[in-house]
């Protein structure tokens, strides 16, 4: 019973640890775009725009990451390719609306764009983890779609 429990808690530790080396992956890639898009030599887009695009090239490499390093498919690709692009899509939009917000209605960030990014970035992480874990695995906080419990 408590080796259960303890190797549940290993799982869950080292699949949020995989998750979380497939997003700083996916995430140095989305920031090194966002700052050639937004920052360098002032920038081409504004930060809502240049952070739609850059955090959904990194949402694709994230996609790819976790298909093959993260989590197990327990659904049909297709459909969870979908549902994957739609969560994350969720998460771009949560997050520059979050980037838009402070850089317009916090001085801090007005100078400090970077600085908004994180902050939007911290936020939908467990976002993120949550429900493509789902979308993946077909569980949710723990619980498989079937009504057993799992540990998160």
């Amino acid at each position: 019973m408590v080796i259960n429990l303890i190797e549940k808690y290993k799982n869950s530790l080292i699949q949020k640890l995989k998750f979380g080396v497939s997003s700083i992956v996916a995430t140095v890639v989305d920031y090194g775009l966002f700052w050639g898009l937004v920052i360098f030599q002032g920038g081409i887009f504004s930060e809502f725009w240049g952070n739609m695009i850059s955090a959904s090239v990194g949402m694709l490499i994230n996609f790819m990451l976790q298909k093959r390093f993260v989590f197990e498919l327990k659904r049909n690709v297709y459909l969870v390719f979908v549902m994957s692009v739609l969560i994350s899509l969720g998460g771009v939009l949560l997050g520059s609306t979050i980037i838009k917000l402070l850089v317009e209605h916090v001085q801090l960030f007005e100078s400090y764009k970077i600085g908004a990014k994180l902050v939007a970035t911290g936020t939908i992480f467990f976002y993120n983890f949550y429900l493509k874990r789902f979308a993946f695995e077909d569980r949710f906080l723990g619980k498989k779609s079937t009504g057993t419990d799992e540990q998160s």
